[in-house]
């Protein structure tokens, strides 16, 4: 096992004027690890995912990759570290085919400093078979293509530029049973890359099918961090809902243990 965690975000802080959108959370990511963040709208999870990538400056705390502290002023930053997110919009250019969405603003360029639309095209088709040995639609605008081929592109572009840990908000949410459980396959096929995942959800299926640990925000703070086999869906939902596990939760464990 490796001796640091991924990233480390250490007693992280956010404020809008009056309100505390993020208050004194500390989280964890390991190599391999899927990690759920789940809550309310509201509740600071995206505030908080917006942090580490890049996108939100902090109040206070500290952002450790590979042990090292870090300071991030824009997503460029983070990016730099290996950190890249997937959010629900995808924010590809619908007009444009596959290569040029994934080095959209990192273009590939010849020795004389035009594109190498060659190159990008041979990389491009090589990241996306290795996602999805299928995908065969380079060329089309990808106004053009499925929810779940959207979404292979939208990881191809994560991982191209050696992504040590993605952060995927609601990667389902739009889609329907068999592109869903081919985005499933896709985390779990990073994960065993040793990618480690923030998975931002509101699908409890999809966080007790892909998670390894649970991380519950209720009015900016974290309520709950849970290996996920400690936990069921109605645990979940309480700390979603109230704030706490129910009352008999160690006793239920406890007897579960024994």
């Amino acid at each position: 096992m490796t001796e640091h965690p991924l990233v480390e975000m250490i007693d992280i802080e956010k404020h809008f004027g009056g309100v505390r959108a993020v208050e004194h959370v500390s989280l964890d990511l390991w190599p391999g690890e899927v990690v759920g963040v789940l809550g309310h709208n509201g509740a600071g999870k995206s505030c908080l995912m917006r942090i580490l990538s890049g996108a939100m400056i902090p109040n206070g705390g500290e952002i450790r990759v590979g042990g090292q502290p870090v300071q991030f002023t824009e997503p460029n930053d983070a990016r730099a570290v290996g950190i890249e997110t997937i959010y629900q919009t995808l924010a590809l250019a619908d007009h444009l085919d596959a290569p040029k969405n994934l080095f959209l603003g990192r273009e590939l360029k010849t020795r004389f400093g035009n594109l190498d639309d060659a190159r990008m095209l041979e990389e491009a088709r090589e990241v996306l078979a290795r996602l999805n040995p299928n995908f065969k639609n380079l060329r089309d605008p990808v106004s053009s293509l499925s929810g779940g081929q959207r979404q292979v592109i939208a990881i191809a572009r994560a991982i191209y530029f050696d992504t040590k840990i993605l952060i995927m908000d609601e990667p389902t949410a739009a889609l329907g049973p068999s592109e869903t459980a081919m985005v499933a396959d896709l985390i779990r096929q990073l994960r065993a890359e040793g990618i480690g995942i923030f998975l931002v959800s509101h699908d409890m299926h999809d966080v007790f099918d892909l998670c390894d640990r649970v991380v519950v925000m209720n009015k900016g703070r974290i309520v709950g961090a849970h290996a996920i086999e400690e936990v069921s869906k109605d645990d979940v939902l309480s700390l979603i809902v109230k704030g706490e596990l129910p009352a008999d939760w160690s006793a239920r464990n406890l007897e579960a243990a024994q």
